[in-house]
């Protein structure tokens, strides 16, 4: 099993200034040598935040983080077949108040799909979906 690292885990790395091949390091000296990649849609939200800075030098830092991460994690392609295991997902928890964020489904399911657990500095939502293992990072 590997474990695809949520957009979380690279915005602390970036905000701490921990270069993404040392991050990757730290990810693989905690929960052992396991493969790891992400989610185009983390890559999309990492993006988004690229855009969303609020200074020319920022946004040309979180480019440059960004672009780095990019060329260190493989990034997995959203499927047909993964959008119908967060269909299904999402069918059986929203009747019961339990709706999450699109884009951690997409990413829960995208670690499901393959195989693979998520790592995330926020696990209350990946909690909720069914089978996925999530570790905690930092």
């Amino acid at each position: 099993m590997g474990f695809l690292i949520d957009s979380t885990v690279f915005i602390f790395a970036e905000k701490n200034r921990l270069p993404p091949d040392r991050l990757v390091a730290a990810i693989g000296e905690r929960f052992g040598d396991v493969e790891l990649a992400l989610s185009v849609m983390s890559a999309g939200e990492l993006l988004h935040g690229c855009w969303r800075a609020d200074t020319p030098a920022r946004r040309a830092r979180r480019d440059d983080f960004v672009e780095a991460v990019l060329g260190a994690v493989p990034v997995l392609p959203v499927t047909l077949s993964i959008m119908r295991l967060c269909a299904g997902i999402d069918a059986r928890l929203s009747p019961k108040g339990e709706k999450l964020p699109v884009s951690d489904l997409v990413i829960g399911c995208t670690a499901l799909a393959g195989g693979h657990g998520v790592v995330t500095g926020n696990p209350r939502h990946f909690d909720r979906i069914p089978g996925l293992v999530v570790k905690r990072f930092p």
